[in-house]
C-alpha cells in the first residue's frame, strides 16, 4: 500500500465529489488509463475507485466518488465524514480494463461509468486516434465531469441528459464505425447490456461496477493445497475459497467480493479452477472471492 494525503474534496455533480490524493514518500506508482486503486477509509473498509486524472502525474492520484443512498459504509463515509489533509493508504493500481492500440475509439459512459474513461478519451486523442464519446446520464448535474470534458474535448464529447435528450440510439453508433474501431463502455448494467446488444464482440470491452447474473452448478466443496506453505485447507460448499483461506491464516487482499476488483488474485499451480469472476483471470490465476475448483483439488501459491 501506499500512503497519501487527501489533498483535495471538489463537487463534480450533485451527488460526486472528486478525491485528490497526493503521496505523502515520494512519487506514487505509475499507471495507465483504465486503472483502478483500492482506498483503504479510516472506517475500516476498503473500496475500489477507477483513476481519473492524468498518468502523467505521478505525485497525485485523483478519484471520484458517487454517494450511494444504499451504500454499505463506503461512499456514505467520503461525502459525509472524510477531509482533507486525512491519510489515507491506496494500492498500487491495476488495471483489468487497458486501452488497446485502435485508429478510433468510441467511448460510453453512463454516470459515475465516466470515471475510467476521463483519462482512455485523453490518451486517445494524444495518439492521434478519431475518438468519440457519448456520454449518458439523467441530467447534466448529476454527470461528472461534463463540463470539463466539453471545455477540453469540443466536439468530441456528445451529452445525453436523458431527461431532455432521450437515449443514444447504439444500432446507429455501430453502423457508423469502422471495422478497426474499438469500442469502450463503462456504466450501469443496463447500458452494458445495449452495448452487448448493439456491437461486435470483438469490437467491445466492458467493465461492470456490479457482476452479471450468471448461473453456475451448484458450488461443491475442494480442497486447496498451499505449495509453500504445506498446508491443506478445505472449502466447504456453502464458503468462499477467499473465506476458507483467510480463516486458515492466509491474508489474502480482497475488495469487491464480487469477482470485479482483481484484488484477491491467485496464482494456480495445478488443478482446475472454474472462474465464476467478471473481469477474465489471466492463465494460471483465479480471484478466489467468488471462484472455485472444477476439480477436487486446486494447488496455490501460497
Amino acid at each position: 500500500m501506499q500512503r497519501t494525503v487527501l489533498e483535495q474534496v471538489e463537487p463534480v455533480a450533485g451527488d460526486t465529489v472528486s478525491l485528490v490524493l497526493r503521496g505523502a514518500d515520494g512519487p506514487l506508482a505509475p499507471w495507465e488509463p483504465g486503472a483502478h486503486v483500492d482506498l483503504a477509509l479510516p472506517n475500516w473498509l476498503t473500496r475500489q475507485y477507477s483513476l481519473c486524472g492524468d498518468p502523467a502525474d505521478r505525485d497525485s492520484y485523483r478519484v471520484a466518488v458517487r454517494h450511494d443512498r444504499l451504500s454499505r459504509g463506503g461512499s456514505e463515509y467520503v461525502h459525509l465524514f472524510l477531509r482533507t489533509g486525512r491519510t489515507l493508504e491506496v494500492s498500487v493500481p491495476r488495471n483489468n480494463f487497458p486501452l488497446l492500440p485502435a485508429p478510433e475509439y468510441l467511448f460510453l459512459a453512463g454516470g459515475i461509468g465516466i470515471t475510467p474513461i476521463v483519462s482512455m478519451l485523453a490518451a486517445a486523442v494524444e495518439a492521434g486516434a478519431l475518438a468519440t464519446l457519448v456520454y449518458v446520464g439523467r441530467s447534466v448535474a448529476t454527470m461528472p465531469f461534463a463540463d470539463e470534458l466539453r471545455a477540453v474535448h469540443g466536439d468530441r464529447v456528445r451529452v445525453y441528459a436523458t431527461e431532455e435528450d432521450g437515449r443514444p440510439d447504439f444500432a446507429a453508433l455501430a453502423a457508423a464505425l469502422s471495422p478497426q474501431a474499438l469500442v469502450y463502455c463503462c456504466g450501469p448494467a443496463s447500458m452494458l447490456d445495449a452495448a452487448e446488444a448493439a456491437f461486435a464482440v470483438q469490437q467491445l470491452h466492458i467493465e461492470r461496477f456490479k457482476p452479471a447474473v450468471r448461473e453456475f452448478a451448484p458450488a461443491k466443496p475442494f480442497t486447496v493445497d498451499c505449495v509453500r506453505s504445506g498446508q491443506t485447507v478445505e472449502v466447504g460448499a456453502q464458503e468462499s475459497m477467499l473465506d476458507a483461506l483467510n480463516y486458515a491464516g492466509y491474508r489474502v487482499p480482497s475488495g469487491c467480493r464480487e469477482g470485479v476488483c482483481g484484488s484477491c488474485e491467485i496464482a494456480v499451480v495445478d488443478g482446475e479452477p472454474e472462474h465464476r469472476d467478471d473481469i477474465g483471470a489471466p492463465p494460471g490465476r483465479m480471484y478466489s472471492c467468488v471462484s472455485r475448483a472444477l476439480s477436487s483439488r486446486l494447488a496455490v501459491d501460497l
